[in-house]
């Protein structure tokens, strides 16, 4: 098969650098023979060879532009150039064309830099896997492995794809996925993710993912389109360089018109050229989209960090985002001798029950070493609880309706229970043996250790309006934004409650973020002006999402809120210099202090002020 043969502009674009350093070695040379006054002759043709060879790739690229209808920043310096050996400024051509292409140069390494963040992921990516099949342990390339294999975690090894480990015990180190760096405990039934590591023990797992459809290469994915989104400033600075190189060759047109100064004219398109304008803007986003892709945070592109660094209103849901999202007992009350037993029974029944409260119960048993008494036959009526026979003997385990409908008699200690447990704000389990109330579970969804504290960091920040939009009931909806002292609270909510909410507080002027776990707020986390997912790498949680926190920490959101703030405030400082750099050129050349080589010295200067200003994001 005959090879594709590649077009000129590649062999432009890999033979640049080589010819600027080239064009630098003759500018230098030229230049120090041209001061001692020897080999004038050889001198002006080094500068004509520097010139030329720096100043080919440009001449390139401005072509390339004027075929697409672009008038860019090579169409000005060429035309600068071209000016200059017309009047015989050979020295300022070679050194306009270097310092030009030397700008570039750094422009692409510092632009690579930045990118860091997407190479240190995909290195990340597992090549193999040890997979188990018909009792066999074989070795094979991770783009073999189907759904539902088997596969082997050695200890020290990267899990090649997502799944649900089916044997073993060990520790999982997740900071690619989450940012965390301490290892995860992970034992049957629970989820790995590809590309995170088996610090120790071994398992096995069962494929659920596979390929691209990974948590991993989803990230991997989101933080590549991120990097190539851009912000409103970026398009506005787009549409802004296309109509500015046709005025500044307007203006220059004018003043060489006027002052009949080939020279003023032709250095005014050097000078103006609008490099650190065009390279400010995206080289800060992408800085700050790779420091976050770092550390668990995914900043889905420009308009999300500039939506985000606007924020004036945080709202929360509640479960799952302020308090842990898995429901606990915090304590258990029984009014008979034989506690064990009874908690037996109670686990055996909420054993066919996928309810959070359930598993609730469930978990408790297995701390307090408890099993289930036996597998029993259970009976659900809705929207009270369950009903079984086990051992002849009938039990109810359910809600106060339940038992007040099958004439379950209530202690008066078992009220007082009820009471304070109420006042708590937790929900009531009570268990009846033939119609005798046996026990009774206080079930609450403790707040997140991290909630008060990164409520706190918010308000420090300038978030002083923390709302919290809740499906759960008043009462306990009220006892948590008191413990958090949030600014207003809104309980009982549908999901299309909560866009009313958001859409009211929008119409009233405020800038909303909303957090919430992605699962059951897509809608919301869509409507408001910022949507963010905590702790979920659901796909849900990607697609509704402007900025999803892989870190189950609330610490991240206002991680993110700096990043995003800071970024923004970078790149604002970027299009100053910018701005001002050739405001400052312009004066002095008119003024008679600056010309055309110093000139594109403070220029060049001052695109590596804007790349070394983005930079710091990266520290």
């Amino acid at each position: 098969m005959k090879k594709k043969k590649k077009p000129f502009i590649y062999y432009v674009n890999k033979y640049a650098v080589p010819c600027m350093w080239a064009a630098g070695i003759f500018t230098m040379i030229a230049f120090v023979w041209n001061r001692l006054g020897i080999l004038s002759i050889v001198s002006l043709i080094l500068y004509i060879a520097a010139a030329l060879l720096a100043g080919f790739p440009i001449a390139v690229r401005a072509w390339q532009g004027l075929r697409y209808k672009t008038i860019g920043i090579e169409m000005l310096v060429t035309i600068a150039v071209t000016g200059a050996f017309f009047i015989g400024e050979l020295s300022e051509a070679a050194i306009v064309t270097f310092l030009f292409q030397f700008g570039s140069f750094l422009e692409q390494k510092t632009m690579k830099k930045t990118r860091n963040a997407i190479k240190e992921l995909t290195a990340m990516a597992p090549a193999t896997a040890w997979k188990l099949a018909d009792g066999k342990l074989e070795e094979v390339d991770v783009d073999e492995v189907e759904e539902n294999d088997l596969l082997l975690i050695k200890t020290g090894s990267k899990i090649a794809v997502d799944g649900i480990v089916t044997e073993g015990d060990g520790y999982v180190n997740e900071a690619s996925i989450t940012g965390e760096s301490a290892p995860v405990h992970k034992t049957a039934g629970d989820y790995v993710y590809a590309g995170t590591i088996a610090e120790n023990g071994t398992l096995t797992m069962r494929a659920t993912r596979v390929g691209e459809d990974t948590t991993f290469a989803k990230i991997i994915a989101l933080v590549e389109e991120a990097q190539d989104a851009k912000s409103p400033v970026e398009r506005f600075i787009d549409r802004f360089a296309r109509c500015y190189t046709p005025a500044v060759v307007l203006f220059a047109l004018l003043v060489l018109i006027i002052l009949r100064n080939v020279d003023t004219a032709i250095t005014v398109l050097v000078l103006a050229c609008p490099g650190a304008l065009v390279i400010g803007a995206p080289i800060a986003n992408v800085a700050g989209i790779g420091r976050g892709a770092r550390n668990g945070i995914l900043l889905k592109g420009g308009d999300s960090i500039h939506s985000f660094a606007k924020t004036d209103t945080v709202v929360f849901d509640k479960t799952g985002t302020l308090t842990a999202g898995r429901p606990q007992v915090i304590s258990a009350h029984c009014f008979s001798k034989d506690e064990k037993k009874l908690l037996s029974l109670a686990a055996a029944m909420e054993q066919a029950s996928d309810h959070p409260l359930a598993r609730a119960i469930c978990d408790y048993a297995v701390k307090n070493g408890i099993s289930p008494n036996t597998t029993a036959v259970v009976e659900a009526i809705k929207g009270y609880g369950l009903r079984a026979v086990i051992d002849e003997n009938t039990l109810l385990l359910g809600s106060l309706r339940l038992m007040n409908g099958q004439s379950v008699t209530i202690s008066p200690e078992a009220e007082r229970v009820l009471k304070d447990s109420q006042e708590q704000s937790s929900t009531t389990v009570f268990l009846s043996v033939n119609g005798q109330l046996q026990m009774l579970f206080c079930i609450a969804d403790p707040i997140r250790e991290d909630a008060s504290a990164s409520i706190g960091e918010l308000r420090r920040l300038g978030i002083t309006h923390l709302v919290m939009l809740t499906g759960d009931n008043p009462r306990t909806a009220r006892a948590v934004s008191d413990k958090l002292g949030l600014t207003e609270f809104h309980a009982e909510l549908l999901p299309q409650d909560k866009l009313e909410w958001i859409k009211q507080m929008q119409a009233n002027g405020r800038h909303i973020t909303f957090v919430g776990d992605g699962v059951n707020d897509s809608p919301a986390l869509t409507l408001a002006d910022t949507g963010i997912a905590v702790g979920s790498g659901t796909d849900v949680a990607m697609e509704s999402s402007d900025v999803v926190l892989m870190k189950s920490d609330l610490s991240a959101l206002t991680d993110a809120l700096h990043l995003a703030r800071k970024t923004r405030w970078i790149l604002f400082q970027n299009i100053c210099i910018a701005i001002g750099t050739v405001i400052f050129l312009l004066l002095g050349l008119f003024a008679g202090y600056i010309h055309m080589s110093v000139g594109m010295l403070i220029h060049e200067a001052s695109i590596l002020a804007v790349i070394f200003n983005a930079m710091r994001l990266l520290r």
